[in-house]
């Protein structure tokens, strides 16, 4: 299928600018996930780790659709997280400083080995993957994102999913004297999502401890976070503390707030309009002009089967 670009006026906050980056380590490889492609994030809380990983040059990535990924600046800079603020370029500087060190993930609910792991746990069990996927925003941007981490279903695997178990529920961090947004009443904190088990279990699905091999940073989720790539972007909830697994669809924080606009499966669709803008096309962040939105955002192949009994034509 062919993507045609037109081009469209570009608020001037949300240009980046667009340069080439050096990675300090070598990806493995950088082929997208169905070409064995590369991906999964890593990134230093500390901001004087920071500051060294933007000096650096990364190497030029792509996805297996021949995507160049997005500069590292780009991806470390423009982030949607209400926790430290609703202002896509103030999240980075509000959340230096933010603490991950301890960290404990704690899994839970319908599984036969109940654990709680902190951060250094999970990185010796699980090797560390690089994938490189892109990331569709609900609100009509994308990325293209190198990550580093390790399929849930791993984890998960670790933890012995009972028979009955049908869902897992997420939970982020609450921790308002840090993440201040968290102060905002309009929202019930702490921010939760979930996925369906199979869902979850598929090859797809990371936890992302890293970008472009650095330590993941705090604007991006740090220490822990999820990534789903062929749902909007809103789905992969950041700096998880809980995950639990239930045999009930659980609560998610936008379908809370917002069930009209914001369903539980979220999958990228560009024949379902958002209530109140088109999804048919998207703008990559550091372009200028727009594209088409693919279905599953590139990823049906992998996916598709997951939802071949439901109207996708609801499945927002």
């Amino acid at each position: 299928m062919s993507n045609p670009y037109k081009s469209v006026p570009v608020r001037s906050y949300e240009i980046t600018p667009k340069e080439t980056y050096l990675s300090r380590r070598d990806f493995i490889k950088a082929a997208g996930v169905v070409a064995g492609s590369a991906a999964l994030a890593a990134c230093a809380p500390a901001e004087e780790e920071s500051s060294a990983a933007s000096a650096q040059t990364f190497p030029a990535l792509s996805d297996e659709l021949g995507n160049p990924a997005n500069a590292y600046e780009e991806i470390t800079s423009y982030n949607n997280y209400y926790e430290f603020s609703t202002n896509k370029e103030a999240v980075a500087p509000l959340s230096k400083g933010f603490t991950t060190s301890p960290w404990t993930l704690e899994v839970t609910g319908m599984v036969g080995k109940p654990q709680t792991f902190g951060i250094e746990d999970l990185l010796a069990m699980f090797p560390q993957e690089d994938r490189i996927y892109r990331l569709r925003c609900v609100e009509a941007w994308s990325m293209v994102i190198p990550w580093n981490g390790f399929p849930l279903a791993s984890l998960l695997k670790a933890v012995e999913p009972t028979l009955d178990a049908k869902y897992v529920r997420f939970e982020t961090v609450y921790r308002p004297e840090e993440m201040k947004g968290q102060g905002s009443a309009f929202y019930p904190w702490p921010y939760q999502e979930g996925l369906r088990l199979d869902e979850a279990m598929n090859d797809l699905t990371l936890l992302a401890t890293g970008v472009y091999g650095e330590t993941i940073l705090p604007q991006n989720g740090a220490p822990i976070r999820l990534v789903a790539p062929w749902k909007y972007g809103f789905k992969s909830i950041k700096s998880i503390v809980k995950i639990e697994l239930t045999d009930e669809q659980p609560n998610t924080l936008w379908k809370t707030v917002a069930s009209n606009e914001y369903g539980f499966y979220a999958n990228v669709n560009p024949n379902v309009d958002h209530p109140r803008w088109s999804q048919a096309s998207e703008r990559r962040i550091g372009e200028l002009s727009r594209r088409e939105t693919l279905m599953f955002n590139g990823y049906g192949e992998q996916v598709a089967d997951l939802y071949a009994d439901m109207d996708l034509s609801l499945n927002f």
